[in-house]
């Protein structure tokens, strides 16, 4: 089974329950989909033994061929190229790779080179089975490095997707692949609005979810108010506890020395198993 942890804003503690659900269930995998800034290794401690450059296809034109009529302009939606009387200007940063221009090329003056975007990590934590992409610092190109990390699933495994924060197109790209999104939330006015946007791009997607709250006890009631009226379950509640928030400031994930924790998870865990299931 495939279970994305999200949450609709930043710093709700989405690593935290990832981190902490893939070391308490057996024969895991956990994927950190974070990869503008991630962070789940932080916590596992893995040994990187694999290292693999990600690199995407994008437009060359041969100058001497080219006669620069423009139906390659024409045809990009994405406006990554732009023909000028002489010459034809690529812009890598806009380029999809989809392999239009050079489909519509007249002249074949369209061939193919590589640049790079980003690396995939990958180690272990003990038994855990682990991955990251790391995009290049100034690189835009999310998604395709999300697509090349998706190709590390293996469905051998109980698989934990380590979504991104918010609810842009990385979220729902790494959200679309599982088959259980548990959204994590704060009991508070900022943590209720994002948990509302996160609800709505789940309910568009189709996939069933349910509600963690962590830090339970700073805010108020108003999320379990909406969550019940929304019929959405509330599969824990994590409190804000001192000794919580002391492990997790020395990088430690709670479940690994709290044995109650790690039972709650591994129940969790199965509750969501025979849910999706039926």
């Amino acid at each position: 089974m495939i279970v994305s942890i999200a949450s609709g804003k930043g710093g709700t503690g989405k690593t935290t329950v990832a981190t902490n659900l893939a070391l308490s269930i057996e024969n895991a995998q956990l994927i950190d989909f974070d990869v503008e800034e991630p962070n789940a290794n932080v916590f596992l401690k893995a040994k990187i033994e694999e290292v693999e450059e990600v690199a995407v296809d994008i437009p060359e034109i041969d100058e001497e061929k080219c006669d620069h009529c423009g139906e390659c302009s024409k045809f990009c939606r994405y406006n990554a190229l732009a023909v000028l009387p002489s010459k034809v200007l690529v812009f890598p940063g806009l380029c999809h790779s989809c392999g239009g221009c050079k489909l519509v090329c007249p002249r074949d003056a369209i061939s193919w080179k590589k640049i790079g975007i980003g690396k995939i990590e990958h180690g272990m934590a003990g038994e855990l089975d682990f991955y990251h992409g790391i995009l290049n610092i100034g690189e835009i190109k999310t998604i395709q490095l999300l697509k090349a990390l998706k190709k590390k699933i293996d469905r051998r495994k109980e698989v934990i997707l380590d979504s991104p924060p918010g609810t842009s197109c990385p979220v729902i790209e790494t959200i679309s692949s599982s088959d259980y999104c548990i959204l994590v939330t704060e009991p508070t006015p900022f943590g209720l609005h994002d948990l509302k946007l996160a609800v709505d791009v789940v309910r568009t997607i189709g996939v069933p979810f349910g509600v963690i709250i962590n830090r339970d006890g700073v805010g108020n009631e108003k999320v379990e108010e909406y969550c019940h009226n929304e019929n959405i379950p509330i599969l824990m509640k994590i409190p804000h506890s001192r000794e919580i928030a002391h492990l997790y400031s020395e990088g430690i994930a709670f479940a690994t020395e709290m044995d109650e924790w790690r039972n709650k998870f591994k129940e969790m865990f199965r509750r969501i198993k025979e849910e999706v299931g039926k």
